[in-house]
């Protein structure tokens, strides 16, 4: 018995074993940095497993584990090869997650390149109850996520992730160990919630301007945000306003979120 992979879920199954063994391990204790390892006992949600080659050995690993598969197909493999697994038909991106674990968990996966920016942006709207996550994804998009200041991969979602999370890339997979091949190679990744509790900036006028700076990132900060400010209104004298957005920190951004708040932002 085995699932046909459905270009339109951007399916590709992983048939290397030792890949899989490396990517359940990505959250396991032992590799786990630091702090983080007493996240290591935590229940774990694994988005789309597909055929299982990923679950088979989160499941050896012992812990509470939950799958949510979308492909009917594929839930009913898992039933049968897997009868002891937990798995939830639905479509994660639209799934209440608070109604799945009571407290914390861990979340991993060989996700769809189709949607992997999305699922971690939904996992932004959980991050106080996702204190770790991993998995597999498109190789730019995995460097993307993690690339620091002064990359061209630098973007939206690197700095919206790296406000919470700390971001490894792990290593890369190539082509040839999945079922079909796809057209690039795939990036193994760890996100592991730093010690933020607060911006100290308002959230959503951070987001507002993280994306408006990227949206226009050949321009100069002072030409590309000047949107966000009332009609009259002038922005102030700062230097980081003559930079281009992908030279800012996270914490740049911060500041710029403050000084770009209050009575003069446009309502």
């Amino acid at each position: 018995m085995s699932v046909k992979p459905k270009k339109a879920l951007g399916q590709h199954f992983l048939n290397d074993l030792d890949i899989a063994r490396r990517i359940a391990e990505t959250i396991s204790p032992g590799e786990l940095p630091g702090s983080a390892k007493r996240w290591g006992g935590i229940p774990v949600l694994e988005i789309g497993p597909g055929m299982g080659v990923l679950t088979r050995f989160l499941m050896e690993a012992g812990r509470p584990l939950k799958a949510v598969e979308l492909d009917g197909e594929s839930v009913g493999y898992l039933n049968k090869v897997y009868p002891g697994l937990d798995v939830v038909e639905a479509d994660f991106l639209r799934m209440d997650l608070d109604a799945l674990f009571p407290g914390e968990f861990a979340l991993i996966g060989n996700y769809p390149y189709n949607i992997s920016s999305q699922i971690f942006f939904k996992m932004l709207e959980y991050r106080d109850r996702i204190p770790v996550c991993a998995g597999m994804l498109q190789r730019e998009v995995a460097q993307r996520l993690c690339s620091g200041p002064g990359s061209k991969a630098y973007g939206i979602l690197s700095v919206l992730l790296q406000a919470w999370y700390d971001c490894e890339y792990l290593f890369t997979v190539d082509e040839g160990v999945f079922t079909p091949p796809p057209k690039v190679k795939s990036g193994v990744i760890r996100l592991t919630r730093n010690s933020r509790v607060s911006l100290g900036c308002d959230e959503r006028r951070f987001k507002t301007v993280v994306k408006t700076a990227f949206g226009q990132r050949r321009k100069t900060l002072r030409n590309s945000l000047a949107s966000l400010l009332s009609p009259g209104v002038s922005l102030p004298e700062s230097p980081m306003l003559k930079e281009r957005p992908e030279r800012l920190s996270v914490e740049d951004f911060i500041l710029l979120t403050d000084m770009l708040s209050g009575e003069n932002a446009k309502k």
